[in-house]
Parts: C-alpha cells; sequence; structure tokens
C-alpha cells in the first residue's frame, strides 16, 4: 500500500509538468549532456530541465514509510515518460545511479503501454548487479554501472592500485573522467566490497537537485 501511495502521488505530480514531446532521440541526447554534469554536485540542478526538454517528466517525492523506494518508470500514455525517485540515500554515486538504471527503464520502452510501473526498491547490494534479477532489471543496471565510467575501466583502475587505495590516485582517475570522486568512489567500493573506502568523498546532493 505504501508504494501505491507513493506511485500515485508521483503520478499526480507529473501531470501538472509541461515537458516537450517526448522521443528516443531526444533521450540519447540528454543522456550526453547529463554526463557532462557528473563532475560537480552543483549542476545537479539543471538535471529536471534536461530532462524536460527530452520529454521526460522527473519528479522527486519522499519515500513513505519503510517502503525502501528508489525510483520508478512509467508511461502516463504511450509518449509520455515518467521518471520518479526518492533520493533515499542521500549520495552523489547512489543518485547518478539511480538515475541512469530509470532513464534506461525508459529508453528500452519498460512498462510502456502495460499500464503499470516499473518500480526500483533497495536498489543496492545484488538488486544493483546482473544476476538473479529479471532481464529488465539487469539491462537497466549494466546501464547504470557504465555510466561516466565503465566497468572496464573501473576494474583496470583496481588492478593497478590494488590493494592500496591512495587518495590522491582516485582523484586524479576522477579528474582524468571528468566526473566527481564520490562517484568512482561509490563504484569502488561496490566493485571491490570495501565499503570503508573514500567515504568522505560521498557528498550530499539532496540539497541541490531540490532546488
Amino acid at each position: 500500500p505504501a508504494q501505491m501511495a507513493w506511485i500515485y502521488r508521483v503520478k499526480q505530480m507529473a501531470e501538472e509538468l509541461l515537458v516537450a514531446d517526448y522521443s528516443e532521440s531526444n533521450a540519447r541526447l540528454a543522456l550526453k549532456k547529463l554526463e557532462v554534469l557528473m563532475n560537480s554536485p552543483e549542476h545537479l540542478r539543471r538535471v529536471p530541465r534536461i530532462l524536460a526538454e527530452s520529454g521526460i517528466r522527473y519528479v522527486i517525492v519522499e519515500s513513505i514509510g519503510n517502503a525502501k523506494i528508489d525510483g520508478v518508470t512509467f508511461w502516463l500514455d504511450e509518449g509520455a515518460p515518467v521518471i520518479g525517485m526518492t533520493l533515499r540515500y542521500d549520495r552523489i554515486d547512489n543518485f547518478w545511479f539511480v538515475l541512469r538504471h530509470e532513464i534506461e527503464h525508459v529508453l528500452r520502452e519498460h512498462g510502456r503501454g502495460t499500464n503499470s510501473a516499473v518500480l526500483d526498491a533497495e536498489l543496492e547490494g545484488e538488486r544493483a548487479g546482473t544476476v538473479n534479477v529479471s532481464e529488465e532489471e539487469r539491462q537497466a543496471n549494466e546501464a547504470a554501472a557504465d555510466f561516466g565510467v565503465s566497468r572496464t575501466t573501473l576494474q583496470k583502475f583496481i588492478n593497478r592500485k590494488s590493494p592500496y587505495f591512495k587518495e590522491r590516485d582516485l582523484i586524479g582517475f576522477a579528474n582524468t573522467l571528468n566526473i566527481h570522486p564520490g562517484i568512482v568512489a561509490g563504484r569502488l567500493q561496490y566493485a571491490t566490497g570495501r565499503y570503508d573506502l573514500f567515504r568522505n568523498h560521498l557528498v550530499k546532493i539532496r540539497s541541490k537537485i531540490v532546488q
């Protein structure tokens, strides 16, 4: 019931938004614009406008109770995709993973024409992987895991630096990719299971995006 109530509120807010006509080509162009924003939390305030210009309605609604919702994708009609997020984890790495995950659902038209929502809850840990999940979730997870820094590039970095990861190496690697060190830190934690690494770089983003 909490999940249904949350989705209903996202739908209410999405219906009030004025956006451009949606097309896949516009959405892919939006991805290129979004990737440029990954080097600073301050740039997140531009995300809703970029998505609106591509025809995607973007809504933030706090999670309800213990529903543990991260995001949702659904369609108001055949040409009106909606992405809702809770920002349950107020971290820069999680924000970009969940957003890219939901955008992939839109690009692949998951849920389109079915009058059903693709709800993502507890989208960390095993649910962020590519095994023991549905095909739709595998596709979305792979796209999210390669956004900003590919898994192959990250693994090469790990192979060079493991087991001693130094902060200057993290920052240098992030600068080379033109993304925030917190995004690399989050990916590194997930890939290595070392959740103690560089936690100071996992900056909060809620205040930036909700503006």
